[in-house]
């Protein structure tokens, strides 16, 4: 995502400061703020525990975070890449609705994902029990069975619900690969996949791998679930277990290596994807038709990931909700829902605000350096929400000192102890989904818009209220609604920054699952299933577009 905005880093000429440029620079610097805090914490006086760290823990945390990566990463290609060349090149019975129903793995948090498999494939589980009735086992010790609860759990779980970054990259890839190349492999007797498909769409599988390897960085609630030790479990215990904020910081710092690493992979990617990605076929690409066993194995490849990504998790959700009476708690659900709702949306409009502000400024105000600091301040998406925890809380007690010193009231707080440390994370960590959703909608505006209301009679106000800011609207409309579901669904941030007795969806879930009581957490867990498929339907409208 970072990388979409590389484009917009230079070429344009210095333009005057003004009251646009002055806005988006202060705003700007306070959404750096946290990640430059989180930087100065690192270079503190850790006492010691760094490196008893680095002799004891440390190695650990980077062997599971890596051997994670590798195995998401493989599984994700192997789902997305394979669904995307068959919906894309064959035609089959349940084509079109197989092309909407693989996105919808990506409404589901990977870590509603673990708790239902958990329930699912545990010794009292449907799975243990059918196979013990079949083949007469008594105990544990007469079969094996695989544990949910390890690294291999952890590859499966976060491999079915995040495959759909690759096959929506993928998709594309291949639809706008030019059809006379397809062709010339029949005719040559070669493999259409293997010899054109695959090498032409590789730029676009690596941007989309980024994508994925940056979440599998990011995860908090499947790897505690699941007691695997990555760099990010290791902040939070450091942080919370040992009560050592610098030492945390550290480990944050040298985690930002991994992330630096996929940023350069991302960019690599799409500074790339000329390669594949310059316009329509001429000649429209027409899908290959199987005989029936080919159909069932194009069905097959569909289902596969659909069902471990969707029906199962899902299912084993609506059988808690359906299957237990839900009367104590659907009072305290249903506040959960109303404080979820308000923050979200207060989040939510908070950022198309800034994100409108910044998008406006940099494009028909601000100059190189406005337009070079309203891309760096997109840069909070990258940081796991862990790692940008620490720099909020750091930020905001900055901010809070200033405060009190400037009132002359050591009691004085703008930030800590209240919501407004919440809505300051969720601004740092989401402001590039805004952002990105209007600054993509901007430049669908014909250049000399605004020169054209000017010239008109309109002043600068004027136009974009009357001409540019109704053109946005749309864009800012999905901006929001992305952002309202990221937040929502959004755990380590709000679980390390909320408010006292403040709960969201996400919270409410984590602390029942957490305590092994998942008939209480289906039902807010489903909620959180059902509000994620907006995004869902936003991008497969995207992807007809495309296509």
């Amino acid at each position: 995502m970072v990388a979409t905005f590389l484009s917009y880093w230079s070429g344009r000429p210095a333009r005057h400061i003004d009251g646009w440029s002055v806005s988006a620079i202060v705003i700007c610097l306070f959404i750096l703020g946290p990640i430059l805090a989180l930087w100065m914490m690192a270079f503190g006086d850790s006492q010691g525990l760094w490196r008893h760290l680095v002799s004891t823990v440390l190695p650990r945390y980077v062997l599971n975070t890596v051997l994670l990566m590798f195995g998401v990463g493989v599984l994700t290609i192997l789902f997305g890449v394979s669904t995307a060349w068959v919906i894309t090149r064959y035609s089959f019975v349940g084509k079109r609705v197989f092309e909407w129903l693989l996105l919808l793995p990506a409404a589901i948090p990977a870590y509603i994902i673990a708790y239902t498999y958990t329930d699912f494939l545990e010794y009292a589980g449907p799975v243990q029990s059918l196979l013990r009735d079949m083949f007469g086992w008594q105990r544990p010790m007469d079969y094996w069975f695989p544990d949910i609860r390890s690294l291999g759990g952890a590859v499966l779980v976060m491999s079915t619900v995040l495959y759909p970054y690759i096959y929506m990259v993928t998709r594309i890839a291949f639809r706008l690969t030019p059809a006379s190349l397809f062709e010339i492999a029949l005719v040559h007797d070669r493999s259409q996949f293997w010899s054109v498909g695959l090498p032409l769409a590789r730029p676009a599988i690596t941007a989309g791998l980024a994508l994925v390897l940056m979440e599998v960085v990011s995860d908090f609630g499947t790897v505690e679930y699941f007691a695997v030790e990555t760099i990010t479990l290791g902040i939070f215990n450091v942080w919370l277990g040992m009560n050592n904020i610098v030492a945390a910081a550290q480990i944050s710092l040298f985690g930002f290596v991994f992330i630096l690493s996929l940023l350069a992979l991302e960019l690599y990617a799409r500074s790339r994807q000329r390669f594949a990605g310059n316009g329509k076929s001429a000649t429209e690409l027409q899908p290959l038709r199987p005989g029936v066993k080919g159909q069932i194995a194009c069905q097959a490849v569909c289902a596969l990931p659909l069902c471990l990504g969707f029906v199962i998790p899902v299912g084993v959700l609506l059988k808690f909700v359906l299957g237990n009476p839900i009367t104590d708690q659907f009072g305290q659900v249903v506040d959960t829902v109303g404080a979820t709702m308000l923050m979200a949306g207060a989040a939510a409009v908070l950022i198309v605000v800034v994100s409108t502000l910044l998008v406006l400024a940099a494009t028909y105000r601000g100059g190189v350096m406005v337009r070079r600091l309203t891309v760096a301040a997109s840069s909070g998406y990258a940081i796991p929400g862990t790692m940008l925890a620490i720099g909020v809380l750091v930020f905001a007690g900055v901010v809070d000192r200033t405060y009190a010193g400037l009132v002359g009231d050591p009691r004085a707080t703008l930030l800590l102890g209240g919501a407004g440390i919440l809505l300051t994370a969720y601004l740092v960590r989401f402001q590039a989904v805004g952002y990105g959703a209007l600054m993509s909608g901007i430049r669908r505006l014909p250049d000399n818009m605004m020169n054209a209301s000017r010239v008109l009679g309109n002043g600068f106000g004027s136009s974009l209220k009357r001409v540019i800011l109704p053109l946005l609207r749309g864009s800012m409309l999905a901006g929001g609604l992305l952002c309202f579901v990221d937040i929502m669904k959004e755990l380590p941030i709000t679980l390390l920054l909320r408010p006292f007795d403040f709960e969201t969806l996400a919270t409410y879930t984590y602390q029942f699952a957490k305590d092994e009581m998942l008939e209480a957490a289906a039902l807010p867990a489903l909620m959180i299933v059902v509000a994620g498929l907006v995004p869902v339907i936003l991008m497969n409208n995207m992807l007809r577009r495309a296509g």
